[in-house]
């Protein structure tokens, strides 16, 4: 038996309804595991458990817990590593708020989140919760890259049963608005560093010198970028799109990465409320400031902060008046684009909405075309080339449409998803520079105040690691494959330059193609048109853009994708898919106590995770018991045993117990291992025999209102009683 002080897989425990889930589906894969003489535990990387961690000095003995995501930190280090990593909350301001009043209700002492922070210790406590905001736990995990791509069985699945598709007409008003200069793109220059290096960031101003961070380290190869975004160019560019969305007679939508871009994408979101209440700043400026009004935390919260002053009130209701209808995150309860900036998550709602034909919800709950505001231009191009290409060619077919496979460079903090340490709002205009310890002045840009000046890396050996995975899986499939770099920004044209000398040493060049995004997204949409598949070869944003984009496209959801992260150092991390629609799912459960969530991207991790365990320790068990996870899987997917999405009908929960018991009928008919099938005969059979029963006992507990004794921090006993309702499989499965 392995040791349990070291399980030889982690399920990590997050939040929402992949968490919810687990409740019902992590007892079933320890039971089969343990069958095998394999130990599954656990390592809560959830928002909540990660705010109980950093606090452990406000809390009683009893409420303290270790700090699993740094555990976890050092373990994907390690050849050891096998972790199915579920999609946790990258928290905006708003979420990590809630989440720290929750926590203080339940009786836990933690300290207010400091909007302001004015004394050294409101700074010391900001700074302590600053590490929680946005995406604080993919960057410690993801000490490899990306390979994602839809499972052969869900991709068959999705052709034999293709999806609805929204009408694009040649004619549709929707389109991408982005700056024309003076953004992230326009403004970034980038070098390689020779040797290795430590850096300093300084900003240079008539009153002298600040130090904006000190003892940034790199190592030899490091690309190095640095970039910034103008402030009166952005405020300029939101006002004249807020008048041309006006004119034009469309939907008004702000498109961001808020939780992931933690520090830069808040700020530009708002700039965005500001413009859209322009006139309101104007005249109450200083009303707003004496409230607490901070417009980064959307128009939610401005509202809640003005709404017993009835003449800020009716301002706002003025102005709302005059500005074209916006796009709506929920019409029925009035929540707008810019209500919250977790609300509207651009690798999300950008191919939701291109899926629908171009449209999306206004205010009057009806579908409309839309101005897609995404203010830097960096990969706006990507969303642009594809709504250019469907009004043009009609919507996609999913029955006979290719698959587009991604892989993507993340490894160690790779570009610009770790740049939070290195982004400032700059405070007074002057001369921003990036100085090396040999006194070198690696980049430097002029600044005026409320400028975003951000700087990223990305290591040399992530980067040949990742042409390495991309000449191993274009090997392996033979597919067209295509690295989404331009020539003609800054960072990209530094791994051009690193990525052909690998492709020829290699000889594979001419194997390869190279095109800047606007062109790869239009020879990626004709080559799965024509039913072929093609492989994307991209940086992390990218990644993340496009693993929602296509597999929206293709299979309806991004949730079902097929991640494995092969770890530098040998181990293996298997994710699950998207959670972006998971807060809707917690509400329709908490209502209804019916969960749509759509466990299929776990049923892959699973398997993958077995496989490779298989091999890692030697494990000839563990490969049966992930073959027959794919069978098992298969059958979800051709006796069509998935969630339904209306209460009433097979949820969550109806998907887990048809999972287990493909599965134990699998593991008891194969022949490779006589123990184990002999082991799952008698379980596949009283999972058989209890079916009456158990979907019974599972409809009956849908319908009414169900309690989980918190959203951030639930309950685990409330929590496993909703989710594990039926007595008969309880039974069977222990």
């Amino acid at each position: 038996m392995s040791d349990t002080n070291t399980p030889d897989i982690i399920y990590t425990k997050v939040d929402e309804a992949p968490e919810l889930a687990s409740a019902s589906f992590l007892p079933i894969i320890q039971k089969f595991a343990a069958a095998a003489g394999v130990s599954v535990g656990t390592k809560d990387i959830s928002l909540a458990g990660r705010i109980i961690a950093t606090f452990p000095e406000a809390l009683t003995p009893e409420q303290q817990q270790s700090d699993d995501l740094a555990a976890l930190g050092e373990l994907v280090k390690t050849p050891q590593a096998n972790v199915i990593k579920l999609p946790n909350i990258s928290a905006s301001v708003p979420q990590l708020v809630a989440a720290v009043k929750e926590l203080q209700a339940q009786g836990f002492a933690l300290p207010d989140y400091p909007e302001t922070p004015a004394t050294d210790e409101e700074k010391a406590i900001r700074a302590k919760y600053d590490t929680i905001k946005g995406s604080a736990v993919n960057p410690v995990l993801r000490e490899g890259n990306s390979d994602r791509r839809a499972a052969a069985a869900v991709k068959k699945f999705a052709q034999d049963n293709p999806h609805r598709m929204g009408e694009w007409v040649s004619d549709s008003k929707t389109r991408v608005a982005s700056m024309s200069g003076n953004d992230f793109r326009s403004n970034e220059v980038s070098a390689t560093l020779d040797a290795a290096a430590t850096a300093k960031i300084v900003l240079e101003t008539a009153s002298g010198e600040t130090v904006l961070k000190d003892g940034v380290s790199y190592p030899a190869g490091t690309v190095v970028d640095a970039t910034f975004m103008s402030a009166k160019a952005l405020d300029a560019f939101l006002a004249e799109e807020i008048e041309k969305t006006k004119e034009e007679g469309t939907l008004f939508s702000l498109h961001m990465k808020a939780t992931m871009m933690k520090v830069s994408d808040p700020i530009i979101f708002g700039h965005a409320v500001k413009a859209w209440l322009a006139p309101v700043f104007e005249q109450y400026g200083e009303k707003l400031d004496a409230l607490g009004v901070n417009p980064n935390g959307g128009l939610g919260g401005l509202l809640e902060k003005v709404k017993d002053d009835a003449e800020i009130m009716a301002a706002i209701e003025k102005v709302t008046a005059e500005r074209p209808p916006m796009y709506m995150v929920d019409s029925d309860r009035g929540i707008t684009n810019l209500h919250v900036p977790s609300d509207v998550i651009i690798d999300a709602s950008m191919p939701a909405l291109i899926r629908a034909g171009g449209k999306g919800w206004g205010p009057d709950g009806r579908e409309a075309d839309t101005n897609c505001v995404i203010p830097d231009n960096s990969y706006a191009p990507v969303y642009d080339a594809s709504i250019e290409f469907f009004k043009k060619n009609g919507k996609l077919n999913p029955a006979t449409a290719g698959t587009v496979q991604n892989l993507g460079l993340m490894a160690q903090k790779a570009e610009e998803y770790g740049s939070h340490p290195t982004t400032f709002e700059i405070p007074e205009a002057g001369t921003v520079k990036m100085i090396l310890d040999d006194g070198t002045v690696l980049h430097s840009h002029s600044v005026e105040a409320g400028d975003i000046w951000r700087s990223a890396s990305a290591r040399k050996a992530p980067i040949e690691d990742w042409v390495q995975l991309a000449i191993a899986r274009q090997k392996a499939t033979g597919y067209r494959s295509i690295f989404w770099l331009d020539e003609t920004r800054a960072h990209d044209a530094e791994l051009i330059k690193m990525v052909k000398p690998i492709l020829e040493a290699a000889g594979v060049a001419d194997k390869f193609e190279i095109m800047a995004p606007r062109e790869a997204t239009i020879a990626s949409l004709e080559t799965i048109t024509k039913g072929e598949n093609t492989i994307a070869i991209t940086g992390n944003v990218l990644r993340d853009y496009l693993t929602d984009l296509f597999p929206i496209l293709e299979l309806a959801t991004s949730a079902k994708m097929l991640s494995i992260v092969k770890l530098m150092n040998g181990g293996g991390l298997f994710e699950t898919g998207a959670g972006g629609s998971a807060p809707k799912h917690v509400q329709q459960l908490q209502q209804e106590n019916h969960l749509r969530w759509d466990s299929l991207g776990e049923f892959c991790a699973l398997g993958e995770s077995f496989k490779f365990l298989a091999d890692q320790k030697d494990n000839a068990k563990a490969r049966v018991l992930g073959d027959a996870v794919e069978t098992a899987t298969q059958g979800i997917l051709d006796n069509d045993r998935s969630p339904s999405r209306k209460v009433g009908e097979p949820d969550n929960r109806d998907s887990h117990y048809w999972f287990a018991r493909y599965w134990a009928e699998a593991l008891a008919a194969q022949s490779d291992d006589a123990d184990l099938a002999a082991h799952f005969a008698p379980i596949a059979k009283a999972l058989a025999e209890g079916e009456a029963a158990i979907v019974s006992e599972l409809a009956a507990a849908q319908g009414s209102a169900a309690d989980l004794g918190g959203y951030y921090h639930t309950d685990p006993a409330k929590t496993a009683s909703v989710m594990r309702p039926s007595a008969t499989l309880n039974a069977i499965i222990g």
